[in-house]
């Protein structure tokens, strides 16, 4: 028996815990559940528009997914980036399934581009807010990206392999997603 096995659960790292509930142990598999069940369930709030409900079933099936696939995890494998990866194919899954991108890409094209500049004094509350708006009119492949990279804390390459594109688009995306929100916010500057 290794080590691991005799530390109590929550001293555990992920992947020790990943590696019991792939052996069985549905103890460990809830404690993997009560370390990312809420960051997951934050990260689909957001990327559904606030929409609690739908943020909750989506949050349930990522780990009905990992529990499902259990058996078949890579030693070794980061367990926050395969659990993001299966978050990140459910969103883009319902994106795609409701055709949600594309009429949203219209919608960003159709906006007119005004010149004047307005010089405005926000309290914080009113920057997020503006923010967040920005934010849910982005495309939802940037919105993934900005949301693991910025408010997951994800880095590049966990980015990268979670939505199976190389690192340099990783960073394209992000640079493309920073010049909307900048040009978005423009009149909040000071």
């Amino acid at each position: 028996m290794s080590l691991f096995h005799l530390k109590p659960l929550r001293q555990q790292t992920d992947e020790q815990l990943m590696t019991r509930a792939a052996a069985g142990s549905d103890a460990a598999f809830e404690e993997l559940y009560r370390r990312y069940a809420r960051r997951l369930k934050g990260f689909f709030f957001l990327q559904f528009g606030g929409d609690e409900e739908l943020a909750a079933d989506a949050t349930h099936d990522v780990f009905l997914r990992a529990y499902e696939a259990r058996s078949r995890y890579e030693e070794g494998r980061k367990v926050d980036t395969w659990l993001y990866t299966i978050a990140y194919n459910l969103c883009r899954n319902h994106y795609r399934s409701n055709a949600y991108e594309a009429q949203l890409l219209s919608t960003l094209d159709a906006e007119p581009v005004t010149e004047q500049q307005i010089e405005v004094q926000l309290d914080s509350a009113t920057l997020d807010q503006a923010l967040e708006q920005v934010l849910a009119e982005l495309p939802p492949t940037l919105h993934h990206i900005f949301s693991l990279h910025y408010q997951e804390e994800l880095t590049i390459p966990q980015i990268a392999e979670i939505v199976g594109v190389p690192e340099g688009t990783i960073k394209s995306r992000l640079h493309k997603t920073m010049n909307i929100i900048r040009k978005k916010l423009k009149k909040y500057e000071k």
